[in-house]
């Protein structure tokens, strides 16, 4: 799989367990929607700079965004439908 793709699936998982809904937590870096979302799919690169300001919002170490753990993948898809739920 993609980096891309991993850091994406787990950037969704993480925010998902923070109980933040996409628009209240990605309002606090105020940056285009649009593109945030495009990161949660792994269709974009974000930096490491991103990334770090990212884990200080979650409050999570930096490297949970690389973790493979495929427990989450399948998580993400719950999430997904969930949301697309409310």
């Amino acid at each position: 799989m993609e980096i891309q793709k991993i850091v994406g699936y787990n950037l969704k998982y993480l925010r998902y367990q923070s109980n933040l809904p996409q628009d209240k937590f990605y309002g606090q870096f105020g940056m285009n929607y649009r593109y945030l979302a495009s990161v949660e799919r792994g269709e974009v690169n974000v930096s490491i700079g991103f990334l770090a300001k990212l884990a200080k919002t979650l409050k999570v170490d930096i490297r949970e965004f690389f973790n493979p753990d495929e427990t989450r993948f399948i998580t993400k898809t719950r999430i997904d439908a969930k949301e697309k739920e409310d």
